[in-house]
């Protein structure tokens, strides 16, 4: 039995500059964090020589060109995994909240199935395998972002440059920024579970970037130069500052969202700001579904009011901690 995990991630600023169809013209660059809620993969040598599978969803096929589960399918066949294999999963959030699920899972299947065959690899070549799959393989409109963010884990920032490759720049005094971070960001579920795929939402900007749209490609220079801004101010220790790039992040988020208004989201944004939050924004690729993240100023009692008071609109506080160790293999016993 070999079982990997690999962290839910938080997009910090420059989320969407992770697209070839953007940095392959004009380099892209974000700030991603990973957070201590995981999706966990295993895989058992089993007697039967099939492939059985169960996510949320149950499947025992004897081909693996049979396998519904796209990710399950091309990561098998991406690394030649024979039949008599059996593959389990479980998340502590559930998929289609925007924090890079996807990523996660794949990032931790990946992470596993080499180990499977005795072949440990790299974070990095977890990352790229993750992305190759998904971005050539797949054809998804999707981006390096949650990949990378997942297999690395901590807080960083990545510039995606015009050749493909991927730099991987920590931050200075990460553990400080981290600390801070923690006290001051907050975490809330909306309810609000996404239908589709993330692809589905980047779709239109993907093709409008590649059709040299100006007013997309103004906006991903926009949201790229908040993620540089948001790295700048959070090594400088201006964490207020940052908070407001978060506001300026939602602005332009829904300015340029094909999301229609949605009153609930608009309200809880409303409110939070009224409370005393500096910013926030939807987590995932849409503007109205999953996770709210807000930066707020205050700790202690204050904290905790403001916490009361988003939860009575009907969100649901999520605590966190940053995680450090991005995709790992946590059981590895002799099959």
């Amino acid at each position: 039995m070999i079982i990997s995990k690999s962290p839910f991630r938080i997009s910090m600023g420059g989320g969407g500059s992770d697209l070839p169809s953007y940095y392959k013209k004009y380099g892209g660059f974000l700030i991603a964090g990973t957070i201590d809620k995981h999706i966990y993969v295993g895989a058992n040598q089993q007697f039967y020589k099939n492939y059985s599978l169960k996510y949320s969803q149950i499947e025992i096929v004897n081909n693996k060109e049979d396998i519904k589960h796209n990710l399950i399918r091309e990561a098998i066949k991406y690394l030649d995994i024979d039949e008599g294999i059996e593959i389990t999963s479980l998340a502590d959030i559930p998929g289609g909240t925007g924090l890079g699920s996807s990523g996660a899972f794949l990032t931790a299947l990946l992470n596993t199935l080499h180990n499977y065959k005795d072949k440990p690899v790299s974070k990095r070549q977890i990352a790229e395998e993750a992305s190759k799959i998904v971005i050539d393989v797949l054809k998804e409109h999707e981006g390096k972002q949650d990949p990378y963010a997942c297999a690395f884990g901590g807080l960083k920032a990545y510039k995606f440059e015009r050749n493909g490759s991927v730099q991987v720049i920590p931050l200075a005094n990460e553990d400080i920024i981290m600390d801070k971070l923690e006290r001051h960001l907050i975490l809330f579920y909306t309810g609000i579970q996404r239908k589709g795929k993330a692809s589905d939402v980047l779709k239109e900007q993907d093709i409008k970037t590649k059709a040299n749209d100006e007013s997309t490609i103004s906006f991903l220079h926009e949201i790229k130069d908040i993620g540089m801004k948001s790295r700048d101010v959070l090594q400088q220790g201006d964490f207020n500052e940052f908070g407001r790039l978060l506001d300026k992040h939602w602005q332009l988020k829904k300015q340029y969202s094909n999301n229609p208004k949605d009153n609930f989201i608009d309200k809880c944004y409303k409110t939070a700001i009224k409370s005393g939050a500096l910013g926030g924004k939807i987590m995932g690729a849409d503007s109205v579904t999953g996770f709210f993240i807000f930066y707020y100023p205050k700790l202690d009692f204050e904290r905790f009011t403001f916490i009361k008071k988003m939860e009575n609109l009907g969100l649901q506080h999520m605590p966190f901690k940053f995680d450090t160790e991005g995709v790992v293999g946590i059981i590895e016993e002799e099959r």
